[in-house]
């Protein structure tokens, strides 16, 4: 591997993942990232998108304890129909002192009941992210994805229950067009870059680098192909952020939909005219007919409200005031970068 800290530092703030596996902090600090080796079957319409839940839930519940995590959307919504009556589902609230944040339980529950499943909620404090986010950091060797807190809380919870497999409805926004932000229209690839990072490095680093080749690989004629852009580097990210949360926690998980691949041209029309993730929509409507496709949103974490009153990073590698004006998301990132680097001095 390249010792190239430059590099890990940009590439994590643009991508949320250190794009080049070949690329480490140091001699001693080197990513654990994921590798794409899941077998995966192709997908051509919603009924083989179903049978194929169906078929990799049933099997390996016949050979571990597996639970589920259930938010207020379709994905796993979908999962549930399929788990064994009496399982647990987990479902995450984020709490913020004071303040009304999203929260998906209300939903989650009513999907647990008409499931026949256990519901439990896993509440998710500001100072969860403190505790683990040194624990995290160290399993996967970079900084990472927000997310993984609220997964690896749930899955100590799985684990202290008994629980072998923790389920989840990753992956299905990625592979079936539920990005629909970034699938909304035909993206020059300067557009898109900007669309698509998440901080730029020259506005936090003082040595930043512009780490462009992922957004070329799937550039023709100046424009991007977001859906196989996010079908590549975007699903890498995000699978190695769960697998990172679960197998931390010392448990497995399984994510149907990612098993799974579009087979078929993935249709911008119906994404462009409202109808994003329509194969998925599909499966739901016809496990629950009488419920209306709830709005799509991200996993809840009030980013906006926990570093309301973050003054930014102290260190020399980050410009002064470099987070006046970001999102709480953005915040995190560079907070999450910030505590890696101290971590990486010990």
């Amino acid at each position: 591997m390249q010792v190239d800290k430059r590099y890990c530092m940009s590439s994590y703030l643009m991508y949320r993942t250190i794009v080049d596996h070949e690329k480490c902090w140091s001699e001693q600090i080197r990513p654990h990232l994921w590798e794409d080796t899941i077998p995966r079957r192709p997908v051509h319409d919603s009924v083989e998108l179903e049978n194929h839940i169906k078929s990799s839930i049933e099997t390996i519940s016949k050979e571990k304890k597996v639970a589920l995590a259930l938010s207020g959307g379709i994905d796993s919504a979908i999962l549930a129909k399929f788990m064994p009556p009496g399982s647990t589902a987990y479902t995450f609230q984020c709490i913020v002192p004071g303040v009304e944040v999203t929260d998906e339980t209300p939903m989650a529950a009513r999907y647990a009941k008409e499931c026949g499943l256990k519901h439990e909620v896993i509440e998710i404090y500001w100072e969860d992210f403190e505790n683990y986010a040194p624990i995290l950091m160290k399993h996967k060797g970079a900084p990472f994805h927000s997310i993984e807190v609220q997964i690896y809380k749930a899955a100590l919870k799985a684990k202290s229950d008994g629980v072998d497999v923790l389920l989840f409805g990753e992956n299905a926004d990625i592979i079936y067009g539920g990005m629909n932000g970034l699938l909304s229209q035909d993206w020059l690839i300067g557009d898109f870059i900007d669309r698509y990072t998440y901080v730029m490095p020259y506005k936090v680093l003082k040595q930043p680098e512009l780490i462009l080749e992922p957004f070329y690989k799937y550039t023709v004629d100046g424009h991007v192909d977001p859906h196989s852009f996010v079908s590549d580097i975007f699903r890498i990210e995000a699978m190695g952020s769960y697998t990172n949360a679960v197998q931390t926690a010392g448990i497995s998980l399984v994510c149907p939909f990612a098993e799974t691949y579009l087979a078929v041209p993935i249709d911008y029309t119906r994404i462009r005219n409202g109808e994003n993730k329509y194969l998925v929509r599909e499966v739901f409507q016809r496990l629950y007919p009488d419920l209306v496709v709830p709005p799509k949103t991200p996993m809840p974490r009030p980013m906006n409200e926990w570093f309301k009153d973050w003054q930014g990073p102290v260190r020399p590698e980050f410009w002064p005031h470099c987070t006046d004006g970001m999102t709480g998301d953005q915040k995190w990132l560079v907070w999450c970068l910030e505590k890696f680097l101290d971590l990486c001095e010990k």
